[in-house]
């Protein structure tokens, strides 16, 4: 259902600009409003890793993230298509190493993977990796599956804006949202203030170094994904306390751990540096849907290391709620009152 009045949405990180594409798409018209620059908060990094929870022990926020990596390739190569500017979309899956004496509980989550992923996203144990990244593996063996994608998130942010623009949707940069004016508010950690909810400082590198359509690996907690335009992303750190909000020693620390981790990348020139605070709500969950006691105020907001993978579903679940009244969003999503 189109309407003719303006929808406004505060915030221009991935989940501002994905709810403004998702509404746009379906005939709405929106504004933005970005206190800063467009991805100037959490979305500004580097790594890009849309990698779908352990499918054992499935839940209401496992299913909404599996359809949204389900359905990336189709809504991303969309907005490329009407914004003209590649995202970076690649679903090239991932590779981890196995740890020896866990093969019986892999044997489980393969299982699980069977079970709650669409018959083409499944994981397999190999012991014979194609990969141009592989982590070493003191087993011998590998875990792979392919419904994990990258996206490269400055091209994405880029290509939504371009999108949107192009479909007659405003965004403007550097003009905060009118607090008292109806919106959807998607504005990070700052935003989360009023639910309880954390900034996390993150930090992430990007060498140089061309590995093609390769598996992103994730050893140790660590990302390392490999784009398209042959650079490797690495990161992130999870800091709950910081000083400054500069690049130190810890991510040092963490460009090291990738080079050991994967040692292809041993002389590979690091090019940018970053570091940002992403929104962590209580739940973990991401914060979805009307704000209680606001009346015209809805939230999205808090997808904490999963906003890229998750903001189509959650971009889909806003719309139909403000544009058709239809309320799709799970217990565990709902802003607290």
């Amino acid at each position: 259902m189109a309407s003719a009045k303006v929808i406004e949405i505060a915030g221009a990180g991935i989940l501002g600009l994905a709810c403004g594409w998702e509404l746009t798409r379906r005939g709405a018209r929106v504004r933005i409003h970005e206190a800063g620059r467009i991805g100037d908060g959490s979305s500004g990094g580097h790594v890009g890793a849309l990698a779908p929870h352990a499918p054992e022990n499935w839940n209401d926020k496992k299913q909404i993230q599996m359809q949204a990596l389900a359905g990336a390739a189709d809504w991303w190569a969309e907005i490329s298509a009407i914004g003209g500017i590649d995202p970076g979309y690649g679903r090239t899956g991932r590779i981890q190493p196995v740890e020896p004496g866990t093969e019986a509980r892999l044997q489980e989550r393969i299982a699980a993977a069977g079970a709650n992923w669409p018959d083409w996203a499944q994981m397999q144990l190999t012991d014979r990796p194609e990969a141009t990244l592989v982590p070493a593996s003191a087993s011998g063996l590998w875990l792979v599956d392919n419904l994990t994608a990258r996206l490269n998130p400055r091209a994405a942010l880029a290509s939504l804006a371009s999108a949107i623009r192009t479909q007659g949707g405003e965004i403007i940069e550097h003009a905060p949202a009118d607090p008292d004016r109806p919106a959807i508010w998607a504005t990070g950690a700052a935003g989360l203030a009023p639910f309880g909810g954390n900034g996390v400082k993150g930090q992430s590198a990007l060498l140089a170094f061309d590995a093609g359509a390769t598996p992103q690996v994730f050893a140790d907690a660590l990302h390392i994904v490999a784009h398209g335009d042959g650079t490797v992303a690495i990161g992130s750190t999870s800091e709950r306390e910081w000083d400054g909000m500069g690049t130190d020693a810890q991510l040092d620390a963490l460009i090291e751990k990738a080079r050991r981790i994967c040692p292809a990348l041993q002389d590979a020139p690091v090019i940018d540096r970053w570091a940002g605070v992403r929104p962590r709500a209580k739940s973990r969950a991401p914060l979805v849907g009307a704000w209680p006691g606001r009346p015209g105020h809805f939230v999205a907001n808090g997808g904490f290391k999963i906003g890229f993978g998750m903001a189509p579903a959650i971009a889909g679940l806003i719309a139909d709620l403000v544009l058709e009244g239809e309320d799709r969003i799970p217990a565990a999503f709902r802003v607290p009152g």
